[in-house]
């Protein structure tokens, strides 16, 4: 995922203290494990669009390492792609990557053609009308980075929830403010981990069964 300044439109993240500045000719994405490691890939400057940081995609990464490998992820407020690309690099069995501006959703295609990788699949729609459509197709991983102070968590975790977009036992990756607390989650969520940098809390849940459902 990326990090994108708010704005009155549907973007795809927030900006990121410390991220390195873009310039008129777009921005830069490294790999940072698996296949393609350290391998650079370039993005337009759509937005303000930053890559989630190396540090936070390593620490999720070690999080999901024993359930990355074969596994079909969603990473929806695509933007440059940082975190379906980098589980596609790891190992994962398919990446959809959904992102609204067209300028990057050409470019995800193209890296993704630079990559020589067919296992991941560019959408380019708004994350709230992708959604509210019934899930015909479940996925292990969801990752969701969203702008921040404009309440896409609260629209969007019901959902993925009710509209059967993960997996029961598969997981969901979500960034929030750190100075507002952690959205509410669903009955059948559970909290695995949690960690806080600078102004940027990032959580990983475990779907522990279907929503509706009793165990």
């Amino acid at each position: 995922m990326t990090r994108r300044k708010p704005s009155g439109q549907h973007l795809s993240s927030k900006p990121s203290k410390g991220a390195a500045k873009n310039t008129g000719a777009g921005g830069e994405l490294r790999i940072i494990g698996g296949d393609w490691r350290s391998r650079k890939l370039r993005f337009p400057d759509a937005g303000g669009v930053r890559p989630t940081p190396a540090r936070t995609r390593e620490t999720l990464f070690n999080w999901l390492s024993l359930h990355i490998a074969g596994s079909d992820c969603l990473d929806l407020f695509a933007g440059s792609g940082a975190l379906g690309l980098e589980a596609l690099s790891r190992g994962a069995g398919q990446a959809t990557l959904v992102d609204n501006n067209t300028a990057l959703a050409a470019a995800l295609r193209g890296n993704l053609r630079l990559l020589g990788s067919e296992a991941g699949t560019v959408i380019c729609a708004n994350v709230d009308t992708y959604l509210s459509q019934r899930s015909r197709h479940p996925f292990d991983i969801i990752f969701m980075d969203p702008p921040f102070h404009q309440g896409w968590l609260t629209t969007l975790i019901p959902l993925l929830n009710t509209q059967g977009w993960v997996k029961p036992g598969g997981w969901v990756y979500v960034e929030h403010e750190s100075d507002l607390p952690s959205p509410a989650a669903p009955a059948n969520w559970q909290l695995h981990r949690q960690k806080t940098a600078g102004q940027v809390t990032y959580c990983l849940y475990r779907v522990v069964q279907a929503a509706g459902r009793s165990e």
